[in-house]
């Protein structure tokens, strides 16, 4: 039996392209253990750029399948940061938002994860600077314009505000530096890779958590579902939001499933059965989003029907509160009292004591 460490690291990673590369006909998919090797060498720089472009494209062409979007996963998990919860507290809905942000609509999360957060709901995020191909606007951006900056906090720093406060905020650059170091080909390519895929259900908490992803295409939700199975992720949401992220809009019916121990459940969520009924808010800027963010959080301006349903959809489904209605009684009941804006200041004075 052939030792494969004994092979050449680009040696072996030209395999694995020869895989995915060689047509509709005699290419073949990689095993999730070939597809972790693929990436940590991607991660690692033992594939020469070339390779890598020419990696990236092919799998995209080609659509990666469960198992190496599993595999893809593993070397996550192996080699980026990790975040854990303490014994008592409640387990961390983790948003697993698109790297590439948003550009058309105005986004909710932000001020959703502090509603969350403000109901006693533990909340993770993940994000990067402005990615190609969309180049939307990002999560740090939209929390600075709040006024709490989240940049340049080491992993230790965001592990106690998430014991002290419920929020952690991953932040590429910050804490997966291998990771980022791949961005430059996503730009030269002109197209998101299918590591993008995998990065919607990837999250840096350890342990027990739900997992929420966005999708825009079915078959990139049962995607996702058979990868889940197979990295042994039990708790999961998967949701057609808003530009393929986890908000869920309020102009039109949304299509989303509960995955619980690897069985789906279709939810079929209509906000105007809950009063929530609006149209989608236009992305325009930062300066005008955070103005009526802030609104929001007070139970006024345009996002105030987005705000009370997506916090109230996710305080039912990670079981803060019993029922859908309850939640959302519950997160107006937030925002009217002006909870929301109160972690907002509190979250502001953390970062400024640091």
């Amino acid at each position: 039996m052939t030792d494969n460490s004994q092979i050449p690291s680009k040696d072996r990673f030209k395999s694995y392209l020869r895989k995915i590369g060689s047509g509709v006909h005699t290419g073949r998919g990689m095993s999730r253990k070939e597809a972790a090797e693929a990436l940590e060498l991607m991660l690692t720089a033992q594939a020469t750029p070339a390779q890598i472009g020419a990696f990236m494209i092919a799998h995209r062409i080609r659509r990666p399948e469960p198992q190496e979007l599993a595999g893809m996963l593993d070397t996550y998990i192996k080699l980026g940061p990790k975040l854990t919860s303490k014994k008592a507290h409640q387990p961390p809905i983790c948003f697993c938002m698109p790297f590439d942000g948003r550009n058309r609509t105005s986004p909710i999360y932000p001020l959703t994860t502090l509603i969350l957060i403000s109901a006693g709901q533990p909340v993770v995020l993940h994000g990067g600077k402005r990615m190609p191909t969309k180049y939307g606007v990002t999560t740090s951006e939209l929390f600075g314009s709040l006024g709490l900056n989240l940049n340049n906090l080491s992993l230790q720093q965001v592990q106690t505000g998430f014991n002290d406060y419920g929020l952690a905020v991953i932040s590429q650059p910050d804490h997966f530096p291998l990771a980022d170091n791949l961005i430059i080909y996503r730009e030269e390519i002109g197209k998101r890779p299918p590591i993008a895929s995998m990065e919607l259900i990837w999250t840096a908490h350890h342990g027990e958590h739900l997992l929420v992803s966005g999708f825009v295409h079915p078959p990139t939700e049962e995607r996702a579902w058979k990868a889940l199975e197979l990295s042994q992720t039990t708790n999961v949401v998967t949701t057609k939001g808003l530009e393929g992220s986890t908000d869920l809009p309020t102009s039109r019916t949304c299509i989303a499933a509960r995955v619980r121990n690897y069985q789906p459940e279709r939810l079929i969520l209509q906000p105007h059965k809950h009063n929530c009924y609006g149209d989608d808010v236009t992305w325009s800027n930062l300066k005008n989003w955070s103005k009526i963010a802030i609104q929001a959080l007070e139970n006024q301006g345009p996002l105030k029907n987005a705000l009370q349903w997506n916090a109230g959809v996710y305080l039912w489904l990670s079981g803060i509160s019993k029922s859908l209605q309850e939640g959302i009684d519950r997160a107006q009941a937030i925002m009217s009292s002006g909870s929301g804006g109160s972690t907002l200041k509190q979250l502001i004075s953390w970062r400024k004591n640091l």
